[in-house]
């Protein structure tokens, strides 16, 4: 059966045809218009992914994402939005999101992040290779060996698979491991943090990408 794609779009035009894309693709698409309907059709359906715009009628796709992980509900969430500046991309990727796709967007991109998404996100499970990770429990292995992380360094891990292989700029990277209690992670210590996490799950699967940030590197 092939996988169920909740749209999101208050645009009338660019959601009807996104969801005749989607359907030529074949996959199993229902829309909403906004973020009541979009609830609605979470709270009655089981979905494999979210294309969500962030500016909605009703309020926006950040909020409802955050509610969303909130109440349990760990299916990707891929933005669509005209506002590509970082700190909106900060903000969604902070608030659960597993990608974004900056408007206007190039169709055969946006089939491709939705491919994407698709093979690292089964429930609250993803697997790269040997590295298996449990988003929900907090757990990881790597070749059937359980792995200690620390909770910086799972935050760190999870936001770096989920990337869907985009390039994660250090600034945010640190907004992902603000902790709770309003600390900061500073600019030496996600360099540490990397350090050790490449210690643990071998140096190739994160590459440094000069200038920029890094890259999930998918690996056997």
């Amino acid at each position: 059966m092939e996988a169920a794609i909740l749209l999101v779009e208050d645009d009338g035009a660019l959601r009807e045809g996104l969801c005749e894309l989607l359907a030529r693709e074949g996959y199993q698409v229902q829309s909403a218009a906004c973020a009541q309907e979009a609830d609605a059709l979470a709270r009655a359906n089981a979905f494999d992914l979210c294309l969500m715009d962030v500016g909605l009628p009703d309020g926006d796709g950040v909020s409802l994402c955050r509610r969303w992980r909130a109440q349990g509900r760990h299916f990707p969430i891929l933005f669509l939005t005209a506002l590509d500046e970082e700190i909106h991309v900060v903000r969604a990727l902070d608030a659960g999101g597993s990608d974004y796709v900056a408007k206007p967007f190039r169709t055969m991109e946006l089939l491709s992040r939705i491919r994407a998404q698709l093979r690292t996100h089964k429930g609250a499970q993803a697997a790269s290779g040997a590295l298996c990770v449990d988003f929900e429990r907090l757990t990881a292995s790597l070749g059937g060996e359980s792995l200690f992380l620390t909770p910086t360094e799972f935050k760190l891990l999870s936001a770096l698979m989920r990337s869907g292989g985009r390039v994660l700029t250090r600034a945010i990277l640190l907004e992902a491991l603000w902790d709770e209690g309003g600390r900061f992670v500073d600019d030496n210590t996600l360099s540490v943090h990397i350090s050790r996490l490449r210690e643990k799950i071998g140096a190739a699967r994160i590459e440094t990408v000069r200038g920029a940030g890094y890259r999930w590197v998918n690996l056997p």
